[in-house]
């Protein structure tokens, strides 16, 4: 992952200092024994850093000085902020693998969580995800688990899906739950409904959270539409206040929240290599990167389209390793951390339910990182 490597000498400290770039790097110090822990980090300025960490021992100082025990020097450079906080983590997850959790503070992405595999499925907020082979369905990333929290609740408001958390044995006799007396579920607790009725909730359920709303946005205008077209003007009206009310719901849900199974992306950063850009591509929640795109003259790209370019720089990326549950859960709160960021730098596209990026906006949003302008507002 580091792509350059430097041996140091105290005596020549200032050659050394001066062959490595003034600009943002992750590197790495080893030692002369190979069982001692090697120094990892990311800086702005990686000549500065190492002066300081490398440079002649200042009296009376408490600063740390690793100029006697460092003997090279590994670093690759780096031209994001993003592009600094994948490569550390991957340099740490090699170096560490048994404290880089810890050293990288990781605050697990919130999600929703379908549980398919219970015999009468219900909704959760979690951070972990479940074995890859599960039938449960995840939902995220957000911001916070306050956030989540209000999306799932608001959202199961338009549905009779259970609430509670027990594994339910039905029975008849069973008094119920203040949901099922304002009859906002199907109480399958005491057998309010039959097994498909519920499993026919759930599959709508799914359908709202697999569509980002869209489902249940469709089907309350289309009973609308039905009821007014029927003179049924009163329930047309009582329609229309839940499509209202369902409307701030999922016009507000961050264009990020995605089945995770289905989260696929292409995030488009500022690069350390002149006349390029750099892509990282997010496929099922896992980030794969970093590939650099060159920046043709008008000349040179006469042959062949940027989208033609696009795809083919796409290619060269290795295709995602079917990750663990931990690793996925790792890539998101590096995206997430990223993507909630107040003052976030370069741009992100999402491919749509076929799994098909928005070349033209790519194509864009391309030009506008390379210049170092204001990202589209509908990738925000």
């Amino acid at each position: 992952m580091l792509t350059e490597r430097l041996e140091f000498a105290p005596e020549r400290d200032a050659e050394i200092f001066s062959a490595v770039p003034a600009a943002p790097a992750v590197f790495l110090l080893r030692g002369e024994e190979a069982s001692a822990e090697p120094y990892v980090s990311k800086t702005a300025n990686l000549r500065r850093r190492l002066q300081r960490l490398l440079g002649p021992l200042e009296e009376r100082t408490k600063k740390l000085n690793l100029r006697d025990r460092v003997r090279s020097i590994e670093y690759t450079p780096t031209g994001s902020d993003f592009e600094s906080g994948y490569v550390l983590y991957r340099v740490l997850r090699d170096s560490f693998p048994k404290t880089y959790s810890h050293r990288l503070r990781f605050r697990f992405a919130p999600l929703v969580k379908l549980h398919l595999e219970n015999e009468y499925p219900r909704a959760s907020i979690t951070t972990r995800l479940g074995k890859r082979n599960g039938r449960s369905l995840y939902y995220g990333p957000f911001v916070s688990r306050v956030a989540a929290e209000k999306f799932m609740n608001d959202s199961l408001d338009f549905f009779k899906m259970r609430r509670c958390v027990d594994d339910l044995h039905p029975d008849p006799k069973f008094p119920g739950c203040i949901y099922s007396e304002m009859n906002m579920c199907l109480a399958p607790c005491f057998k309010g409904c039959t097994d498909e009725d519920y499993a026919d909730e759930v599959i709508r359920v799914r359908a709202y959270f697999d569509s980002a709303g869209d489902s249940l946005l469709r089907e309350l205008s289309g009973e609308r539409e039905a009821a007014s077209a029927g003179l049924a003007f009163e329930n047309a009206a009582a329609i229309h206040a839940r499509v209202e009310k369902l409307y701030p719901i999922i016009s507000q849900l961050p264009e990020i929240v995605r089945r995770i199974d289905q989260l696929s992306a292409l995030i488009i950063q500022s690069s350390h290599i002149v006349g390029t850009v750099t892509f990282f591509h997010i496929e099922c929640g896992n980030i794969v990167g970093p590939a650099r795109f060159s920046i043709q003259s008008s000349e040179h790209a006469k042959s062949q389209s940027v989208e033609s370019r696009v795809q083919q720089t796409l290619g060269t990326l290795p295709p995602a390793r079917s990750n663990s549950a931990l690793e996925t859960m790792e890539h998101l709160a590096l995206l997430k951390r990223w993507y909630y960021r107040g003052s976030r730098a370069g741009e992100i596209f999402f491919a749509n339910p076929r799994g098909e990026l928005p070349m033209r906006r790519i194509v864009r949003g391309i030009s506008r990182v390379f210049r170092g302008e204001k990202p589209e507002m509908a990738s925000s």
